[in-house]
């Protein structure tokens, strides 16, 4: 049987690991495949007779799916995981994953959103309650790069505004502190004195910071809808996702002359090369203005 190994993975994942809720999705989606296939594919029952042919088998059949690089490095990354707990729990005594070739990722530049765009989208109405909380989430978010995870998980006791920060907690349970500008304070004190009591009402659940018109905690679906309802307001026509702020908020940073490595820590990135991938976004923009405007272009 090989759903007792996996279940035993899963509740180290959670247990000693402490892996996000998304982190745990994933690993489950992909080894919950990859088991389905050895199943029914490769017919085999017992870990210790998985080989890396199996493996193999497994990659190309993703493969045949269309499955993009991005999917199977992330599906190889969790196969691979999973055999080194199978090693450390003497479940096996082989590992199965070794000397498998993770494909490198497409690395596409990810959408941000002109000076332009971000002023109009944050130039909306504040005379009602929902709208002025929308409008301390978008100014929030911009403001620090808030993964929307991060934004929705916000309680009212991690916000420092006298001292001008905000503390949350990141990919793999890591907190950061990262500064909030005087337009974000002030738009987000606004929500907290005028619209966020009317919302919350005398509900007892009234910790986390953005609530939804019932008072309970906002979801990232439900912000993910607002956000696109803005976008659509504001009259901006490209696609426009939560990340598409912390997009913004980094290059709009390393445009104006920020270091990469203060970024990386705003962004809470544990490798820098993560984010370098705004360098080239930057890059790409200078040499659209250069050919724009350079007389001999």
């Amino acid at each position: 049987m090989l759903k007792p190994a996996f279940e035993d993975f899963v509740h180290y994942l959670i247990v000693e690991r402490g892996v996000t809720d998304n982190t745990l999705n994933s690993y489950q989606r992909d080894l919950k495949n990859y088991m389905h296939y050895l199943e029914k594919v490769s017919r085999k029952s017992v870990w210790n007779d998985i080989g890396r042919a199996d493996i193999i088998g497994f990659l190309y059949k993703l493969k045949e799916d269309d499955k993009s690089s991005a999917t199977v490095a992330r599906t190889i990354s969790s196969i691979r995981s999973f055999h080194h707990f199978l090693i450390r729990e003497q479940l096996v005594n082989h590992d199965a994953s070794i000397h498998i070739e993770t494909p490198k990722k497409e690395r596409k530049l990810p959408v941000t959103l002109s000076s332009q765009d971000v002023e109009a989208l944050l130039t909306i109405d504040s005379n009602t309650p929902l709208k002025i909380r929308n409008k301390a989430m978008l100014e929030l978010m911009y403001a620090t790069g808030l993964r929307v995870s991060e934004l929705v998980s916000l309680n009212v006791s991690d916000l420092h505004l006298t001292m001008g920060f905000v503390r949350c907690m990141g990919k793999g349970t890591k907190e950061r502190i990262v500064p909030l500008g005087d337009v974000a304070k002030k738009t987000v004190d606004d929500y907290l004195q005028d619209a966020r009591p009317a919302l919350v009402k005398r509900k007892q659940d009234g910790n986390k910071l953005f609530v939804n018109q019932h008072g309970r905690p906002l979801s990232r679906q439900g912000f993910w809808k607002i956000l696109k309802g803005i976008a659509r307001e504001a009259g901006i026509t490209k696609t426009i996702t939560p990340h598409t702020l912390r997009h913004s908020f980094a290059t709009h940073l390393l445009e104006n002359g920020a270091d990469l490595r203060s970024v990386q820590e705003m962004l809470g990135h544990s490798d820098i090369s993560t984010t370098q991938i705004y360098t080239h976004i930057t890059k790409a923009r200078l040499k659209d203005i250069y050919q724009s405007y350079h007389p001999r272009a």
